[in-house]
């Protein structure tokens, strides 16, 4: 996080704690946007859709409801990532078994391989480096990160309903 001052924008100092998880956690965000797109090319994806087939993935199978909740994106747009996975082949809609009305997505496991083949030995060498972590340590790395992530998801939706309330935009026209 930068801090201006008289219209400059100054490096936060280097012995700030607070200001370093900052830009480390900024920094990370880049890389993992970057990664995605890489990932997300190679099989004809958009990030978008790469991440919320990650966010099922995670939960095993979830509704086109809590995929927006989850992500901060509206309930047609959720709909629309959904359509492309399933085109693209690698979820399908299926009844819930506890709520005959409701769809649930579920992936394809076959139709993942190939993704998995990616992040698989990246996965294996971030595994090695957080084993070197006490168990301690990686129990408040977790705590944090969850809170922080939870944090940034009721940003988002905090972001889409204020601007879903007619706000002015504040992005430049190109």
């Amino acid at each position: 996080m930068t801090r201006r001052s008289g219209g400059r924008t100054r490096k936060p100092k280097p012995d700030d704690p607070v200001a370093r998880v900052g830009l480390e956690i900024r920094r990370m965000g880049a890389h993992n946007v970057v990664m995605s797109k890489v990932v997300a090319g190679r099989f004809g994806l958009n990030t978008t859709d790469l991440e919320c087939l990650d966010l099922i993935l995670m939960r095993g199978s979830a509704s086109a409801g809590e995929l927006a909740r989850a992500t901060g994106l509206t309930s047609g747009a959720m709909t629309a990532v959904i359509d492309r996975l399933e085109r693209a082949g690698y979820v399908e809609r299926v009844a819930d078994p506890t709520d005959r009305r409701r769809r649930e997505v579920r992936i394809l496991p076959d139709a993942i391989k190939p993704i998995q083949a990616v992040y698989q030995p990246i996965q294996a060498r971030m595994v090695e480096l957080w084993s070197q972590f006490s168990g301690r340590d990686l129990k408040v790395i977790g705590d944090f990160l969850s809170r922080s992530t939870d944090l940034g998801v009721a940003c988002a939706a905090e972001l889409q309903r204020t601007s879903a309330e007619g706000r002015p935009s504040t992005r430049r026209a190109r």
